[in-house]
């Protein structure tokens, strides 16, 4: 079973930012992941904060983000020492510390990483959309 056969069944996702704005934003090729349960961290909705902000409307801003919620997933100082040494193992891919932290979450969490950065692709545990 492929990576995408896996995840799409278990139903089990990690949306990176990038993923919930292509999502939210309609892109066809995620599409099959809108309506599915996942979580992000607090890190990505920071992201996503500002990506609504570009609107220029706070307020709108504010409201989107709070639907995100009740996908938040913790992460503590263990987790941060993995990511960051994930992050020193690709030196030079200019992996975000956020898509590091979602990352190496997801991967502890049995989560498949979904994203449509392509710094991401061909990584284990990792469904990449473009």
């Amino acid at each position: 079973m492929n990576s995408e056969e896996r995840s799409t069944k278990s139903g089990k996702f990690f949306f990176d930012t990038y993923a919930i704005i292509e999502i939210y934003e309609g892109d066809v090729a995620f599409a099959k992941y809108a309506g599915m349960a996942f979580f992000t961290t607090k890190l990505n909705l920071f992201e996503l904060h500002q990506y609504f902000l570009r609107s220029g409307n706070e307020m709108f801003a504010d409201a989107e983000i709070e639907k995100y919620a009740p996908h938040l997933q913790s992460f503590d100082v263990e987790m941060i020492k993995k990511a960051s040494k994930f992050r020193k193992k690709h030196k030079g891919e200019n992996l975000s510390m956020t898509d590091c932290i979602g990352y190496v979450s997801a991967k502890e969490k049995g989560l498949v990483f979904l994203t449509g950065d392509s710094m991401f692709e061909g990584l284990e545990n990792v469904e990449f959309v473009k």
